[in-house]
Formats: structure tokens, C-alpha cells, sequence
């Protein structure tokens, strides 16, 4: 078994845990994760692309209220976050092409954030 392999069964045992998690919280949700538990993942994939979408309309919006091209700090963690849940998504599908642009994309995210912080730091 390859480290994508077994990346992927850890994720979907996640994937169960959180379900079982969900299904105590709203019972009448039990009987559609149960009989469909790939469910869960799509619904994870989902709301890592609405974080990563989030992050154009925070941009959006911020450039709006300075009347010029702005991208604030928050467009980087919402980057980062929406990244790593697409990564988490990718591995589970085992899709290479998602997780090596998925991967690349969080490394430049965080180095971002990086210059950001020490930028502050120098002030």
C-alpha cells in the first residue's frame, strides 16, 4: 500500500467518525449517510470549494472599500483552509492532478502568509 493509499482509508475512517458525529446531532440524516457514505465526502469536498470561493469575494469586497486592487490577509488563510480541505478531498479520491495542484497551492499560500507576518514583524 502506497502513502496515497493509506492517506486515503485514514481520511474515509475520518470521513465515518464525522458522519457518526453528524447522525448524533440530526438523527433523520442517519439513514441517508448510512446507506450512502461517500455522501459525507462529497459534502467535505463541497465546503472546500465554498471556502476557496469565499476567498475571491473577501478580495472582491475589500477592493471595492479601498477603490483599488487589494488582497487582505484573510483571502490567504480562506486560501489555505479551502486549500488543505481540497487536498483532504483529492487524497481520498487518490486524484494526482488535484493533489499536486492542491499541494503547490497550500506551500505558496502559507509562504505568503509568511512575508505577510514577517513584513509586521519589521515595522
Amino acid at each position: 500500500m502506497n502513502l496515497i493509499e493509506y492517506l486515503s482509508l485514514k481520511i474515509e475512517a475520518f470521513a465515518v467518525l464525522f458522519s457518526s458525529m453528524i447522525t448524533a446531532l440530526f438523527p433523520f440524516l442517519g439513514y441517508y449517510l448510512d446507506n450512502h457514505p461517500e455522501k459525507i465526502m462529497i459534502i467535505i469536498g463541497f465546503g472546500g470549494q465554498a471556502l476557496f470561493a469565499t476567498r475571491f469575494i473577501i478580495q472582491w469586497l475589500s477592493s471595492e472599500n479601498a477603490g483599488r486592487s487589494v488582497i487582505p490577509v484573510a483571502f490567504w488563510y480562506f486560501s489555505i483552509s479551502g486549500g488543505l480541505v481540497l487536498l483532504t478531498y483529492a487524497i481520498w479520491r487518490q486524484d494526482p492532478v488535484i493533489i499536486a495542484g492542491q499541494s503547490v497551492g497550500v506551500l505558496i499560500y502559507l509562504r505568503n502568509l509568511y512575508f505577510i507576518h514577517k513584513e509586521k514583524k519589521e515595522k
